[in-house]
């Protein structure tokens, strides 16, 4: 007697009637769309990432490695997986960020830069009258006295020099404008004429053969002084943030890699990496949440920061099972390379796309 075959509506597989799941593809066999159907997977899936969620939460915060040592080890289901949680963490830290910080910041920049649109931030009548007043001073009334007390070295000379520095130095902190490093009166004449882009790229000391790179940079330059529009660079900047850490946390695997080569393939110190990483930002977003509630003392926040690198510590120590001191040395050479070298290059490059593309 031959067996019923049923075939599947997803993947088009034959299998035996009596399964209730397509061996294939895993979907159930006889599922009539209804209001149960519809949305039973959804809350099932809900409650199970909310279930590992909690389960990965706490050892994650108060067991350093914990995490990273169990899904290597095989327990892949009973705790969230390290690139969920990451993604989960760290959609919710640059959340909290925005509407902490990031909205006020970008605002205030635009507000503070929109004001040397149309005045300066010091008057050229200002800056007249306050030369004036220096050019008024005698210098010589103040220094004199030094001399006159016998302080070695300071002749009438001496006292000229330190007369011209003083008064040199006075009037550079006067001039407290916004500055650009073209002729902004030739460039704002241009403006005012409606000139065309290429010949005021021109005066601000674009040279004919420039490339395009350096054309784009000298487009958004004249966008910036047109508009004084920082807080949208700002705003570029946090908003490039969370892609570039996608490249940056590969790299600091990659630096365990090197630092513990024998300890596992790359795809371990990865696995630990997201698991670092949502420490991390759990950490921040606590800091930031608190000090949007309260006023946090200073030494508080930076003790939170500063337990980030015991934590690493600690994780690497239960995670690659080395001794302490060896544990403590090569978490040194890791933060150390990662925070003076790769940090400040991809610090640089985030700004520079941010600003090229805004």
């Amino acid at each position: 007697m031959s067996e019923q075959l049923e075939t599947c509506k997803n993947c088009e597989q034959q299998f035996n009637e009596d399964f209730k799941f397509c061996p294939n593809c895993g979907q159930q066999s006889k599922d009539e769309l209804t209001v149960k159907v519809l949305f039973y997977n959804t809350i099932s899936n809900y409650f199970s990432f909310d279930a590992r969620f909690l389960k990965s939460f706490f050892p994650l915060l108060f067991k350093p490695g914990y995490l990273a040592k169990k899904f290597v080890e095989g327990k892949r289901l009973l705790y969230l997986h390290p690139a969920q949680l990451y993604l989960f963490i760290s959609v919710l830290f640059f959340f909290i960020l925005s509407v902490t910080v990031v909205r006020k910041q970008v605002q205030d920049l635009d507000t503070n830069l929109k004001k040397t649109l149309n005045k300066p931030i010091v008057s050229d009548s200002t800056k007249v009258r306050a030369e004036r007043v220096l050019d008024s001073i005698n210098f010589d009334s103040i220094l004199k006295p030094l001399q006159e007390k016998g302080i070695a070295g300071l002749d009438k000379a001496n006292i000229k020099g330190l007369d011209s520095i003083i008064k040199a130095s006075a009037k550079k902190e006067s001039n407290n404008n916004l500055d650009f490093d073209f002729y902004q009166k030739k460039v704002d004449s241009l403006i005012a004429i409606d000139a065309p882009d290429a010949e005021i790229y021109v005066a601000m000391g674009m040279s004919d053969d420039a490339n395009s790179i350096v054309r784009k940079f000298y487009t958004q330059v004249l966008k910036f002084y047109r508009q004084r529009n920082g807080g949208q660079v700002l705003q570029a900047v946090y908003d490039t943030i969370p892609i570039s850490l996608f490249i940056l946390l590969p790299i600091f695997a990659f630096i365990l890699k090197l630092l513990l080569y024998r300890r596992g393939r790359y795809a371990h110190h990865l696995v630990f990496s997201f698991y670092y990483f949502s420490f991390l930002f759990t950490v921040f977003s606590l800091i930031l949440v608190a000090n949007y509630i309260w006023d946090v003392p200073d030494w508080v926040d930076t003790l939170l920061v500063f337990s980030t690198f015991f934590y690493l510590l600690f994780a690497i120590k239960r995670f690659y099972e080395n001794g302490w001191f060896l544990s403590f040395f090569k978490t040194c050479i890791a933060t150390f390379v990662y925070f003076i070298f790769v940090i400040p290059i991809a610090i640089i490059i985030v700004g520079l796309v941010s600003f090229l593309y805004y």
